[in-house]
């Protein structure tokens, strides 16, 4: 049986928890895992490949080792475990998450903390002057990375969603503040009856249209700019928005639902695709994400996390009602309807 530790050394390892996220940041940063790809190096070798200290690397790739992400073989050198694995650039990497929650900006946000809890007061745009969405378009190749982040997420989401939720008597569907359409193309090729617009903010519009090109559905979908404060495309069987509505307070959360309440007609579903707060934090990994995800909204975005009830209220005061919720396994689908 596995040695339970004595709860200071567990106090312990959650408070040096950044050590590890640090250094897969590191490792992220510096594309470790693909200079892996083809099987074990030595610490010198990877030095060399990333131009860094050998002795000062060998230490990192030790400690991610110690947490799992590396294995350091009985000869020296290092290789990648199902987990590191992920950390390699391509399809379903998610390399550009670790550098996005691990990374500079989120680590400055987390940092002040203290004066959000003591304020209330988002901590991104009083550290950084300027909101996380500003931040990313006033810094580009950040804000690539946090488009790539966002889209591998949303591509394993798309997967379970259209498997949990029926599509099939819709013919249009537009993604709100859809980023570069890993959601909707997801969708569309489960759903070949469908057509959909990807709706976002004009910086995404080259790579939304790189990506569903290369999905191969750009006569099935196409991209869309604008802003969700003011209007949506019209006409839709459904509207769609994932992770949008939790970056936001609840003024301006029921103002994005209003635009599309606008959009709408007497027949078609607003889904909201987002982790439902549970009523008690429970110890369960799905409890446990859910207070991480709020208190990171609160940090970085000024938005939250929402129970049942508070989406409920949310969707009334948009002229919308709840008509259910659909697990996925990974989020749920919060069906909204004209009330």
């Amino acid at each position: 049986m596995p040695t339970q530790l004595p709860p200071p050394m567990v106090l312990y390892q959650l408070a040096t928890a950044h050590y590890v996220s640090q250094a897969i940041y590191v490792a992220a940063k510096l594309a470790i895992a693909d200079h892996l790809a083809d099987g074990p190096q030595g610490h010198d070798a990877l030095a060399n490949a990333t131009g860094t200290h050998a002795p000062s690397l060998r230490r990192v790739l030790r400690l991610l080792a110690s947490a799992g992400v590396l294995v350091e073989r009985e000869d020296g050198r290092f290789e990648l475990t199902a987990v590191g694995s992920f950390l390699k650039s391509g399809p379903g990497s998610f390399g550009a998450m670790a550098q996005l929650f691990a990374g500079p900006l989120g680590w400055g946000s987390w940092g002040d903390l203290l004066n959000t809890v003591r304020t209330g007061e988002m901590a991104l745009a009083r550290v950084y002057g300027v909101d996380a969405f500003g931040y990313f378009a006033d810094h580009p190749e950040e804000g690539a990375v946090f488009d790539e982040a966002m889209g591998s997420f949303t591509a394993m989401a798309a997967v379970a969603v259209a498997a949990a939720y029926d599509f099939s008597s819709m013919r249009n569907v537009v993604d709100v503040g859809g980023g570069e359409g890993a959601l909707l193309t997801g969708i569309l090729r489960a759903n070949p009856q469908l057509h959909g617009v990807v709706f976002d903010l004009p910086r995404l519009a080259p790579g939304a249209r790189r990506y569903i090109d290369a999905a191969g559905l750009a006569d099935r979908c196409t991209f869309v700019s604008g802003d969700f404060f003011q209007t949506v495309p019209a006409g839709a069987d459904a509207y769609l928005l994932k992770h949008v509505i939790h970056d936001w307070d609840d003024t301006r959360a029921a103002n994005i639902l209003r635009t599309c309440r606008a959009a709408m007609g007497p027949q078609t579903k607003l889904l909201i695709v987002e982790g439902v707060y549970p009523p008690r934090i429970d110890g369960s990994p799905e409890s446990a994400g859910a207070a991480r995800n709020d208190v990171n909204m609160m940090v970085v975005t000024g938005g939250r996390q929402r129970s049942e009830s508070e989406f409920r209220e949310l969707y009334e005061a948009a002229g919308l009602r709840l008509a259910r919720i659909i697990p996925t396994g990974m989020a749920s689908v919060i069906e909204g309807v004209p009330g």
